[in-house]
């Protein structure tokens, strides 16, 4: 017997059926935040219990060590006396939760710090104030709604979940690809040919080989573009942690297919399980930083998260930890350490890689280097 199609498939199919097939982009919008059946509208997808495990439930040191770099940023701008901590895709509130307790150590940053959460659920809206109780939050349901002044922004496994384009090099041109239904009226991929891209990306895939696939995020560039505006004009930091890649700078040139759907922590086909599987792509730094630096903010990065923690005390945090702590809860803490750090081929630290987007005269901020600037001083 097959599997009963999930709720949103109706609402694809109707919708694919009136209007024609849908952009990989809207098929991910649909699929992730559809008011009645989307992933993030109705299901809890972090956690142990949830889908996927992400960093700062790990271990309570990356959330630590993300509000020590927040801490020292603030410094570097001269200990604004207000300023906006503002935190994009807040999940459970987790990783703002360790960042503030750490932080409790810096003279004024907290008196300073007004707490802004970028979330569109109500749902997690509720689960955050739980998270938070005791701290004075605000929310915005965008990143252009958030207040003005100097901002200080985290951004961990947000960009992932933005959805993305998909074009493909055939021999006639450039094609997009799309999902529509097949004969069976199942959801099915195709290509839809004359699809055109802004210049730059046009001429590198028109450069490419037949078949290949390069995937374009227009809301992460927009989000990166409004930050880098938004730092050159009220100065600030932002700090963007996610997987992915550095675009063209790899040695594969940013091609290929990196559609992913997530489903009780094992991979699922993205079209298999709509509206109940989490849908992910990796992230182009490269294209992160670029939307930034024409806004004139400086960028630097990426950098491996790995490089990151180690550069921000990790090693020394896990120690601490450690100190007084009974055998097995010292060793959870050095594999909590090696899970977030590792930087194997398929580790955490080597998958994911951390943005760091600048005020123009802020240089390097803690753990990047001044020769990790992407293209240099904008």
């Amino acid at each position: 017997m097959s599997e009963a199609p999930t709720p949103l498939v109706p609402a694809l199919a109707a919708r694919i059926a009136a209007d024609g097939p849908l952009t990989v982009a809207d098929y991910m919008a649909e699929c992730l935040f559809h008011p009645r059946h989307g992933y993030y509208t109705t299901r809890e997808p972090f956690g142990s219990t949830g889908d996927f495990v992400t960093a700062p439930e790990i271990s309570q040191m990356f959330g630590e060590l993300i509000g020590l770099w927040a801490a020292d940023t603030w410094m570097r701008l001269g200990a604004p006396a207000s300023f906006v901590l503002a935190e994009l895709g807040p999940g459970r509130g987790t990783l703002m939760a360790d960042a503030l307790r750490a932080t409790r150590i810096v003279p004024g940053f907290l008196d300073a710090a007004r707490l802004v959460l970028v979330e569109a659920s109500p749902r997690l809206r509720e689960i955050q104030k739980a998270t938070l109780a005791g701290h004075a939050i605000e929310w915005a349901d965008r990143v252009e709604d958030l207040p003005a002044g100097t901002l200080i922004l985290l951004a961990n496994e947000f960009v992932d979940a933005l959805p993305i384009r998909q074009f493909v090099r055939t021999p006639e041109g450039i094609a997009e690809r799309m999902v529509g239904l097949d004969a069976e009226g199942a959801l099915a991929f195709g290509l839809r040919p004359g699809a055109r891209l802004d210049a730059a990306d046009e001429r590198r895939l028109l450069a490419a080989p037949s078949g290949a696939l390069l995937e374009v995020c227009p809301l992460g560039q927009s989000v990166a573009a409004h930050l880098g505006a938004r730092l050159a004009r009220d100065g600030g930091a932002a700090l963007i942690v996610d997987y992915g890649h550095a675009g063209a700078r790899e040695p594969a040139g940013g091609f290929g297919d990196t559609l992913q759907a997530l489903r009780a922590h094992a991979y699922d086909p993205p079209l298999a399980h709509p509206g109940e599987a989490d849908l992910t792509a990796h992230v182009d730094f490269a294209a992160l930083a670029s939307a930034a630096r024409r806004q004139d903010a400086r960028a630097f990065g990426p950098v491996g998260q790995g490089l990151l923690l180690e550069r921000l005390g990790l090693h020394a945090r896990a120690e601490r930890l450690k100190r007084n702590a009974a055998p097995e809860a010292a060793a959870a803490v050095d594999a909590a350490a090696r899970r977030l750090a590792g930087t194997g081929e398929n580790e955490m630290g080597t998958l994911f890689k951390a943005l760091a987007l600048v005020h123009p005269a802020l240089g390097a901020p803690a753990g990047f280097a001044p020769e990790d600037e992407f293209g240099g001083s904008a």
